[in-house]
């Protein structure tokens, strides 16, 4: 596993940890502990990973880092 596999594995954890509460609350909660406890390579590589067109992210990892995003 590569080093973008493996932040999309993560991310998808997190997630899948908060789904509990739904998918839309689940999404901000995610990309709230991505902002609070992941380091500003971590985020960066998460952006630049949103902006390749050549990775499939599953959709509530992509929110995910889109809320990233505006949080950046």
């Amino acid at each position: 596993m590569n080093t973008r596999e493996h932040l999309i594995y993560m991310a998808g954890q997190i997630f899948r940890n908060f789904a509990s509460r739904g998918e839309e609350a689940a999404v901000s909660a995610t990309a709230e502990h991505l902002v609070l406890y992941w380091d500003p390579h971590m985020k960066a590589q998460a952006l630049d990973i949103l902006d390749d067109p050549e990775i499939d992210l599953p959709e509530p990892v992509r929110a995910v880092f889109g809320k990233l995003r505006v949080a950046a």
